[in-house]
């Protein structure tokens, strides 16, 4: 589960068994996670998130995504 961000108490990662799934990162803070897709940046499902982190977690991710889409492709390789 390697951690690709870390930024304003958020943890940006992705699981190591999801190389089939289309590009995301997991966000998690203060026990709440979101997963994010990255192309296009949209939210797959949240859990325990308010919306005001939620909205925070795509704006980092958007802000991100082109080093995030680099360590996806950077990690998972061709497969991902």
């Amino acid at each position: 589960m390697p951690t690709v961000l870390r930024e304003a108490g958020y943890r940006l990662y992705f699981y190591s068994h999801e190389p089939n799934e289309p590009a995301h990162v997991h966000a998690d803070k203060g026990g709440a996670s979101v997963k994010i897709w990255l192309t296009p940046v949209s939210v797959a499902g949240s859990t325990g998130m308010v919306p005001r982190d939620l909205s925070e977690a795509v704006r980092l991710v958007r802000e991100h995504r082109d080093a995030l889409m680099e360590a996806w492709h950077g990690y998972f390789g061709a497969q991902g």
